[in-house]
């Protein structure tokens, strides 16, 4: 399988863009990997609904997450050892703020892919067996396909942003975000949110099906709410999680949060929870066919490399030499959802955090990337995926005469071929996914 190597120790890092050197030592650490346990991970149980009654709790990690790649590495070198069955046993459990030591919380360093998909496969499966670990492997892989689904679906991105402009922010919408509803366990996780930027993602579940079936508010707005103050949020898992919660992803299946299953995965926290347990799923007419993957690839002769904080790891692409390099960053006042000014922040630092570690990269805003293509006609960008950078950038190309040429992460390209269909698909994939990319 490949992975009796760490990723960051297989391949070399870059310092400077086309010149290659060796991770320092404490980056990447080489475990042995564990026996295989003779599981066939297609037929392992979907879920394990056991409480946390026989486990010390872990210590939290850092948080909030500290906008550099090393605190990324660090934190994954931390939950390596909790990948297997610890995860599996308690990862549905949210004991509340400041105590999610029983997942990662690797999310916005993935998200931005200081860190990438391949580094922790490679680090988890260096410890544990597929089998042992297959309950955080699915976690991981579930962000390929959702970004992969929507890569093979773009429209829905431009309807979901094209449907917040003409939906009403009214009394009911600002008391559910100001977390005055009638429903404590609801207001406490909006309070969660706005302070600390995070939910864990069972809650996330919870509080999608709350908001959509419970105080019957747009899903589009929930998923707005999400993205402004979440610092993972990302348009792909995002906007198809709210649209799976709604049951639109799965036409007629969907999420309804239970009192049940919220007071045994909070330890009894919330108790006695009142909630429409009833709904049905939502309608919506439209439908979305499978469309071929638009990426520009063309073989451009340019010294010039652009990308954004959605994909800040270019030490893991094996690139030329550029002249100018430059990661742009959007203001709010370019976005369709404003982030909160905390999201802003850690965006910012975290491409300050790469540039310092590159001589030659320059950030620059959307208006200083407008002056440069006046210049410049030909740029190597690396794909930023389906999004608002995305949306940005092809609209600069409709109203200028550029060429890109998007560079695509091998491991992604490979991946979204099996998100053509629904993800049980992709599950049983997923053995020959991680032969391939690790």
């Amino acid at each position: 399988m490949g992975a009796e190597m760490s990723y960051l120790i297989r391949h070399s890092i870059s310092t400077k863009i086309g010149q290659r050197v060796r991770p320092p030592p404490s980056v990447g650490i080489v475990r042995p990997k564990t026996q295989e346990q003779g599981i066939n991970m297609q037929q392992m149980a979907l879920g394990n609904d056991a409480t946390p009654t026989d486990w010390c709790e872990p210590a939290q990690p850092a948080w909030p997450p500290q906008a550099s790649r090393a605190q990324g590495l660090e934190q994954l070198e931390a939950f390596i050892s909790k990948a297997g069955r610890a995860y599996q046993t308690h990862r549905n459990t949210d004991l509340g703020p400041g105590r999610h030591g029983h997942v990662s919380l690797l999310s916005p360093y993935l998200r931005h892919r200081l860190i990438d998909e391949t580094e922790v496969l490679s680090q988890v499966l260096a410890e544990h067996s597929q089998s042992e670990a297959f309950k955080f492997i699915q976690e991981v892989f579930w962000r390929s396909y959702w970004k992969g689904w929507l890569e093979l679906r773009p429209q829905v991105w431009t309807d979901f942003i094209e449907d917040l402009k003409g939906i009403e922010e009214d009394k009911n919408y600002q008391i559910a975000v100001s977390g005055k509803t009638e429903i404590q366990c609801f207001n406490d996780w909006v309070n969660e949110l706005k302070e600390n930027n995070y939910l864990h993602n069972h809650t996330r579940m919870w509080f999608a099906s709350i908001w959509i079936f419970t105080l019957n508010l747009p899903w589009q707005k929930g998923a707005e709410f999400f993205m402004k103050y979440l610092y993972d949020g990302d348009a792909a898992s995002n906007t198809l999680s709210w649209r799976w919660v709604a049951g639109l992803q799965t036409k007629g299946k969907h999420y309804v949060a239970q009192g049940w299953n919220i007071a045994k995965f909070t330890n009894n926290k919330y108790k006695n929870v009142s909630l429409n347990e009833d709904a049905t799923p939502l309608i919506d007419k439209r439908e979305y066919k499978l469309s071929s993957l638009e990426i520009n690839k063309e073989d451009l002769e340019s010294k010039t490399l652009v990308f954004f904080e959605s994909e800040l790891n270019i030490e893991t692409l094996i690139l030329k030499n550029y002249q100018n390099i430059y990661c742009v960053f959007l203001s709010n006042g370019k976005r369709k959802i404003k982030f909160d000014e905390k999201v802003i922040n850690f965006k910012k630092k975290i491409i300050e955090d790469q540039a310092n570690r590159f001589s030659n990269i320059k950030i620059i805003d959307e208006i200083n990337f407008d002056k440069l293509t006046n210049e410049i006609k030909d740029l190597d960008v690396i794909y930023p995926s389906i999004g608002e950078n995305l949306s940005f950038l092809k609209s600069i190309k409709k109203k200028k005469n550029l060429n890109y040429n998007f560079i695509v992460r091998e491991g992604d390209e490979f991946c979204w071929q099996f998100s053509n269909k629904g993800y049980f698909n992709f599950k049983s994939n997923i053995p020959k996914i991680i032969q391939k990319i690790t």
